[in-house]
């Protein structure tokens, strides 16, 4: 039997595969635009700052502590790349929400075996506005408190060594979180029960996570990655769920 954690690298592959399909690509093409801009204006501006974010992280060694510099550097480039990396992730999946709750919805009737879509209707989309912004609102409320937390860790001298490693596990996590919560919410899955059923499928979420996560950090793959996250977070939930998994229900 498959280890669990190890069905997470099979999701992604499928629905990137599922992106890929000609009857998705329609409902891939905004997201897609919306990730290349906002990946474009994160490599400029990461570019301009990063060297300053690192020095300010960075603890202030006695000349006699100097040589650990070079022990110590790599690690807050590492710290650095996973706090502006998962900040601006979801950022950008806030902004493309009501497109990949759509997206899910169409990858799922794909995935049930109903692959006849209705003709691309804007009211349609745009009628999950709301919805979709109010659950990434919650999401937000969600992250927010836990990465401050994190965050302030980072300012902590000696303490702060052990943030980028804690960073790293609560951004798999998040990451399970922030794409299999499309289908769920399409499903009408409150939030607290989405988190509960995750915390039941902990190793199969965390290595959704882990390997979207990994996915995500390759620059120019992490466009397409994105929607092919959804995509196959879609297929998550569809297969774990089994049955349960009725639309509307």
């Amino acid at each position: 039997m498959q280890a669990p954690v190890l069905s997470g690298p099979q999701y992604l592959r499928e629905g990137l595969k599922l992106v890929l399909s000609p009857s998705l690509r329609l409902f891939v093409l905004l997201p897609l635009a919306i990730n290349i801009l906002l990946f474009g204006g994160l490599i400029y501006f990461a570019g301009h700052q990063f060297s300053l974010w690192v020095d300010t992280l960075m603890p202030t060694l006695p000349s006699w502590l100097s040589f650990l510099t070079y022990i110590l550097w790599p690690l807050f480039v590492v710290l650095v790349v996973l706090m502006v990396f998962f900040t601006f992730t979801l950022l950008a999946n806030i902004i493309a929400a009501p497109f990949n709750g759509f997206l899910a919805e169409k990858v799922e009737v794909v995935v049930r075996g109903e692959d006849h879509f209705p003709a691309f209707s804007w009211g349609e989309l745009m009628a999950m506005v709301p919805r979709t912004l109010g659950r990434e609102m919650r999401k937000l409320g969600y992250f927010l408190p836990r990465a401050i937390g994190l965050f302030i860790l980072s300012l902590i001298p000696v303490v702060n060594v052990v943030a980028a490693p804690l960073w790293l596990v609560f951004g798999v996590w998040m990451m399970a979180i922030q794409y299999i919560d499309y289908p769920a919410d399409n499903n009408k899955m409150s939030w607290q029960d989405m988190l509960a059923w995750l915390r039941q499928k902990r190793w199969q979420s965390l290595g959704f996570g882990g390997i979207t996560y990994l996915a995500l950090l390759i620059p120019g793959v992490n466009v397409l990655m994105m929607p092919a996250a959804v995509a196959g977070a879609t297929v998550f939930w569809v297969r774990e769920r089994g049955p349960k998994a009725v639309t509307g229900a």
